[in-house]
This record gives C-alpha cells, sequence and structure tokens, in this order.
C-alpha cells in the first residue's frame, strides 16, 4: 500500500562513488603570458583556468580547425572521398602566406591537402579543399560560420578559411576550446593528423610548428597561429592515462612561449586537478515512486557520462543532492525529465544535471490507475 503523504519536493543527498584522494593541498593560482588563455577538461568540460575566455580575439591558422572540422564532416558524409583527386585554381595556387606548395598542373589528393592544411599550415591547401567541398571559398565560409553557430561558438566569426587577418573575422578561447573539443569527440579517426610531426609534399618537407610534439610525449595535437597583429597562438590537447585536457593560448610573445605557457597550463591541469567518471550512461541511481503506472517505481539516472574534475584532495568534498517532483504520473517514457541532480564542492553548487527516466512505464490497469486517484485525494 503507498504512503498518504508526500512532499510536493523531495530532496535527498546520496552518497558519490568517488576515490580517496592521497594529497590534499591548497590549490595554487597560474599567470600564463598571454592575452586569453584557456584550459578545460575533455571528459568533464570544466575550466580548470582562464582568462578573458570571451573576448574577441583574432585566430589566425587555428581558423584552420574549422575549415578541417568542414572537411571532415564532408569525408564522414561520403560527399568527398580522401583519394579523390583536386584540381588546383589558380587562387589557390597563388594563395599568400603558408603554403604546402601545390601547383595548377600537378596532381593533389584530399588526403594529400588535408595533411598540407593540418601540418604544414598550407593557406593554398584550404583553398584547394573549399572548392572541392563548397565550390567557393565564400560558400564554404558560409557552412563555416553554421558550424560554429551550432557548435555553440556564440563569439565567433569566419571570413576566410586560411586565418588571413580582417575586420569581421573573430573568435575567443571558449569558442575555440568548444571547436577543439569537437573535433576530438566527432572524428576520432582523423585526429592523428594532429599529431604528425612533419609532412612532405613537392619534395618540400616541412615541421610541424606545434614545439610540444618534441618536447611532451603526452601531446598529441593540435594546431599552431600566427599574424602580426593575432601574435602567437596554440591550441594544444594532450592525454595521460585516461585524462585529456585542451589548452588554448592567445597573443603570446613569441614561437617559444606559446609552447612554454601551453606547457605550464598542462602541467598545471594535470598536477592539480584529478578527473573522476561518476556515474556511467544508463546506469541506475535510484527508483522513484509512480504513479497509475504498470509498475509502482520508475528507475532514473543520467543520459550520458558524469565527469568531474576535482582539486586534489578535494574528492571527499563534492555532494550531490537529488530533487524530483512528487507525485510522478505514468505513462513516463525514457529519457524524460523527472528531477534534477546538484553537485556542490565545499558548498558552492559546479554542476546541475537532468534526472531522466531510464525506461519506459505505460499506464496501469483501471483498477491501479482507479486506487492510484483515490489515494491522491489524501495529498
Amino acid at each position: 500500500m503507498r504512503r498518504l503523504l508526500f512532499p510536493l519536493l523531495f530532496l535527498t543527498a546520496f552518497p558519490l562513488p568517488l576515490f580517496s584522494a592521497a594529497v590534499s593541498a591548497q590549490q595554487p593560482e597560474i599567470s600564463i603570458a598571454a592575452k586569453a588563455y584557456m584550459l578545460t577538461d575533455y571528459q568533464s568540460g570544466q575550466v580548470l583556468a582562464s582568462q578573458n575566455p570571451h573576448e574577441r580575439v583574432e585566430p589566425a591558422s587555428l581558423t584552420k580547425l574549422m575549415t578541417a572540422y568542414i572537411v571532415f564532416t564532408g569525408l564522414k558524409q561520403n560527399r568527398i572521398q580522401l583519394d579523390q583527386v583536386v584540381p588546383v585554381s589558380d587562387k589557390a595556387w597563388r594563395m599568400i602566406g603558408s603554403r604546402m606548395f601545390i601547383e595548377p598542373n600537378k596532381a593533389v589528393t584530399v588526403n594529400e591537402l588535408i595533411h598540407g592544411m593540418i601540418v604544414q599550415s598550407g593557406n593554398d591547401a584550404c583553398i584547394a579543399l573549399a572548392e572541392v567541398v563548397a565550390g567557393s571559398e565564400e560558400i564554404f565560409v558560409q557552412m563555416m560560420n553554421q558550424e560554429a553557430q551550432r557548435l555553440g561558438m556564440k563569439n565567433t566569426h569566419f571570413m576566410n578559411t586560411t586565418g588571413l587577418p580582417h575586420p569581421d573575422h573573430y573568435t575567443s578561447v571558449h569558442d575555440l576550446t568548444l571547436l577543439a573539443a569537437a573535433i576530438i569527440r566527432d572524428f576520432p579517426n582523423f585526429y592523428p593528423f594532429y599529431s604528425l610531426k612533419e609532412y612532405t609534399y613537392n619534395n618540400i618537407t616541412q615541421p610541424n610548428r606545434n614545439r610540444l610534439l618534441w618536447l611532451d610525449p603526452h601531446v598529441d595535437g593540435m594546431k599552431t597561429g600566427w599574424t602580426k597583429s593575432a601574435g602567437y597562438c596554440l591550441i594544444t590537447s594532450a592525454k595521460r592515462d585516461k585524462r585529456r585536457l585542451i589548452s588554448v593560448v592567445m597573443g603570446a610573445a613569441s614561437a617559444n612561449a606559446r609552447s612554454m605557457e601551453s606547457q605550464r597550463l598542462l602541467n598545471y591541469g594535470f598536477q592539480f586537478y584529478d578527473t573522476v567518471h561518476l556515474y556511467k550512461t544508463g546506469e541506475v541511481l535510484t527508483s522513484i515512486e509512480l504513479w497509475k503506472g504498470s509498475q509502482d517505481v520508475l528507475k532514473a539516472g543520467f543520459s550520458s557520462d558524469v565527469y568531474f574534475s576535482i582539486p586534489k584532495g578535494q574528492a571527499d568534498n563534492l555532494k550531490a543532492t537529488m530533487e524530483y517532483k512528487q507525485p510522478l504520473i505514468a505513462p513516463v517514457s525514457a529519457g524524460q525529465v523527472v528531477g534534477t541532480v546538484k553537485f556542490t564542492l565545499n558548498g558552492e553548487l559546479v554542476e546541475s544535471y537532468p534526472l531522466v527516466a531510464l525506461e519506459d512505464v505505460e499506464l496501469g490497469n483501471f483498477i491501479g490507475r482507479a486506487w492510484d486517484s483515490f489515494m491522491l485525494l489524501f495529498n
């Protein structure tokens, strides 16, 4: 027999499956010599350090991350092929800035152009890829801006595929972090392009300008950028054990500075934070009382994996509170939001996640529904 009384809002705290951190230390602050920067944990999406995260900055050749994203999408959708031969237009051949040195009368494939764009930062490769995907750079740029909006890059606008300076060509370190994470998440089979240290085309070998590929064995990407107005820029991704961090440094004073400041950011994140996998997709977190259904309780949990980045020594201070309204009445569909789980660290709200139904529950039979309707009259 069901309870006669229940609260409108049910609130409970529950234990978290956390490890006990062995080290307890006061979190140090970090200062990076750059116009703007951000350090983010890939799994949790949490920002570990930042300065001017939403300020508009020139992306320079970091623009080529979005160029690559559109090209990778075309490959995934089979609109283009890696071994497809691409005609080299006069515009691509004469492109200024860094180049892979394609020529109008020399065959080049999509695969070679991707290498030239990512490893050699070839502006000519960007134009050739844009033309084979969209017919022209102008239409391709429209696709870049549409994709930026879809990814939530609210402070980003592209005017070209290369990153050459333009007053209306801008982004932010926050938006670049979203883009870098999207490439790693959406195109794991193409991401290894970013770890290549050199590439040879047309008998010309050029090294990857990301020096951290040589200095740190955990670094496996991603892209450098430079113009006189933007300064020296670098997006770096590194994986140690099962943890991946993404750093974005914009407007450093030199090529060496962008590498060293990026390395400092990564070391900071790995040294002073731990990432814990709290719950898996579909894992049953709780069972909620259900009315007028074919069963009396509903299994609930999360629709995606839940990760948290926690300062070392603070694991025991992470708490979770679950809230859901009662009465919960059938029918209920899997994925339907039925409550909220709030995570706090040292009493401060860190993040909230929707609590969702993990199963479909249909209406119960007539007698069960009538009994539950009767019981609800007393509350």
